[in-house]
């Protein structure tokens, strides 16, 4: 005699609910795998901070990066406290002012504190004018002191000029030519790689041995090379031009690793099914090309992109430092650091090498953004 089986309910013999991961697309699985990486995020963050900051760079600073403090050339940064003149504690800060004097034996400015002076530090002051974006003009700083006496946080330079003023102002120039040049690179190497890929035979003879050829030369004497035969500045070639040629210069020699990869890729995409049903549609090339193949390539144009952009930053560094890039009035990280080239200098002036302290930093959480992008082209190991 057969043993009776209990019927159960219905509510029970419903499966558990699928998981809202199974149910997502691509690019969301991207995204979810990417908001989970810590480092990632805390690059995209850190990211968007310091380009808010550098766009503000006139408004935050409390002196112009163009003004020249003749009493104050290599100047330490100005001592902040807590306390007033009668030594109470107070929440606003102080600033302890500095003597300067000229030592007849050394000849050289020595500087000394004066705890008996202390300058409040006050909130939206009006100082120095400037434009900030290049259209909206002020003279209202985020912080300074009035009456005169001026704030030098992070010291001055051999010329007397505020370092944080000019460290914020030069990445502007040091965080966007990142930008600008990778977008170029991008563009070069989408269209070059792809039709490499795509065409093949001699079209792709020509540039796989054009692309072994830019590759074959060392990196910053080709990017000196290229710098030191631009023209010198006049009247008809201003420093801004002198910019975008040398962000034309560092993404001319960038293109190559980015085309390789994406031949590689068109190549392995030509004998997928969606490219066969568009030639049966009787897609052109060019469809084929921009609808079908870049778009399932985006991801990784997207992560060689994050990792490219500190490649850039630090050409740029190389040829500024070297004397062949951004030239004055523009200021970059790379430029302030040419203060620095000497070790005496930087053990009686450290603050001269914050320029390369905010270098680190840019690279870092570019390299952690890029890294949290790469984990995340791969979706489907969540």
């Amino acid at each position: 005699m057969t043993e009776a089986v209990p019927t159960l309910p219905r509510e029970e013999l419903i499966a558990e609910p699928v998981s809202e991961v199974g149910l997502m697309s691509q690019w969301k699985l991207m995204a979810l795998r990417f908001r989970r990486n810590k480092l990632a995020m805390i690059g995209l963050v850190g990211l968007v901070v310091m380009y808010i900051i550098m766009a503000l760079a006139p408004f935050l600073s409390p002196n112009n990066y163009l003004f020249q403090n003749q009493d104050y050339v290599s100047g330490p940064p100005t001592p902040i406290v807590f306390r007033d003149a009668q030594g109470n504690f107070t929440l606003r800060p102080h600033a302890i002012a500095i003597s300067t004097e000229l030592d007849p034996v050394a000849f050289k400015f020595v500087y000394a504190r004066d705890d008996e002076i202390r300058h409040p530090i006050k909130l939206f002051v009006r100082g120095d004018a400037y434009s900030m974006l290049g259209f909206v003009k002020s003279d209202l700083h985020l912080f300074g002191i009035e009456g005169g006496a001026r704030l030098y946080p992070f010291g001055a330079d051999p010329l007397g000029r505020d370092m944080m003023a000019r460290v914020l102002q030069g990445g502007q120039i040091s965080m966007t030519i990142g930008l600008v040049g990778v977008a170029m690179s991008i563009i070069f190497g989408s269209i070059l790689g792809t039709a490499s890929g795509y065409y093949g035979g001699i079209v792709d003879d020509i540039m796989q041995r054009l692309i072994e050829i830019i590759a074959s030369f060392p990196t910053v004497p080709l990017w000196a090379a290229l710098a030191a035969a631009l023209p010198t500045t006049s009247s008809t070639f201003t420093p801004l031009h002198r910019y975008f040629l040398i962000t034309v210069i560092l993404s001319l020699v960038n293109w190559t690793g980015l085309a390789r990869q994406l031949r590689a890729k068109v190549m392995s995409y030509s004998n997928s099914d969606f490219t066969m049903a568009a030639l049966a549609a009787g897609a052109s090339d060019a469809r084929i090309i921009f609808i079908h193949m870049l778009p399932n390539a985006a991801s990784h144009i997207i992560v060689v992109a994050a990792l490219a952009i500190p490649g850039m930053i630090l050409g740029e560094t190389s040829l500024s430092f070297l004397g062949l890039g951004i030239l004055p009035p523009l200021v970059s990280w790379g430029a302030l650091l040419k203060d620095a080239q000497q070790v005496s200098v930087v053990i009686q002036q450290p603050w001269l090498i914050i320029p390369g302290i905010a270098v680190v930093i840019t690279v870092l959480f570019f390299s952690f953004l890029g890294d949290g992008l790469r984990d995340a082209v791969d979706p489907y190991s969540i």
